[in-house]
């Protein structure tokens, strides 16, 4: 009995933090394409990683020889992708230290080994696609420090690094929402490619309805904002990928985990009704 208490209290506890971090974040995220198996979009997303990512952020729980499984060479990785080190077996550190990154950007920049998995979301949203809505969502901002800010994260303290590969756009957010005086308004802001913002606002006397939150990006290159779409996407099953390379296997094993107990659940039931069947 209390077993089954402790049972019960740590699954309430599991969806209460569910749900909590579920309603964190307004903005909704986009699924993110399936890419896991692709080993050309890996090895893109591989790519994309050690030009614009390894600068400032680390993978200290991976290899450089791991991208073997991705179907890279020894030397491919050693031409195309170190240079950090000088062995494939080092791991992928980065020449900045922790106090020059605080100095710096006044935080130290996360390891990004498992962040797929720390973004992920207990029977929600996984980590890429977390991560695949988050690099797909930046905007220019000029009240921002870094002259950046995301819809995902708002107030991030990462600029938009890849921003030449997608191009300029603008962002249009609106808003209803009821104002100070209790009476309904909707708001419209739009940030031009520059950063700078324009605000209108219009009284809604007899809008009924509940608050609601638009976006709409406008891109000024849609070929170049559709190919950036389809890089985001390799880089984040990438990052999905490194947060747990044997996650095929464990799925593959799993299977035939389950079928096991599925024909050991028979054998044991007809060895139950034939050990029984005397008694009755």
């Amino acid at each position: 009995m209390i077993m089954m208490k402790k049972l019960l209290g740590a699954l309430a506890l599991f969806l209460t933090c569910t749900v909590s971090f579920a309603a964190g974040g307004t903005y909704p995220l986009e699924k993110a394409p399936n890419r896991i198996n692709d080993m050309a979009a890996l090895q893109n997303g591989a790519k994309l990683f050690v030009n614009y990512c390894l600068n400032c952020h680390s993978a200290n729980s991976l290899r450089y020889n791991k991208l073997t499984e991705i179907g890279l060479t020894e030397e491919e990785i050693k031409k195309n992708l170190l240079f950090t080190s000088d062995k494939v077996g080092d791991l992928m550190h980065i020449a900045m230290t922790p106090a020059d990154a605080k100095s710096w950007f006044g935080t130290t920049p996360p390891d990004l080994s498992v962040i797929a998995r720390a973004r992920s979301v207990n029977l929600g949203p996984s980590g890429v696609d977390y991560l695949y809505t988050y690099l797909r969502t930046f905007y220019r901002d000029s009240a921002k420090g870094t002259g950046w800010n995301n819809l995902v994260f708002p107030d991030v303290g990462m600029p938009h690094v890849m921003w030449q590969r997608q191009g300029e756009r603008t962002l249009t957010k609106t808003q209803v929402h009821q104002a100070a005086d209790q009476q309904w308004e909707r708001v419209t802001t739009v940030y031009d490619a520059d950063g700078f913002s324009e605000v209108t606002r219009e009284a809604l006397s007899d809008y009924k309805g509940k608050a609601t939150e638009e976006f709409k990006f406008e891109a000024a290159n849609a070929q170049a904002a559709a190919q950036f779409d389809s890089d985001m996407a390799d880089l984040s099953n990438f990052l999905g990928w490194m947060a747990e390379p044997v996650q095929q296997l464990r799925k593959q094993i799993g299977v035939w985990v389950l079928l096991f107990l599925g024909l050991f659940l028979l054998v044991a039931w007809r060895l139950n009704a034939a050990y029984w069947k005397h008694v009755r």
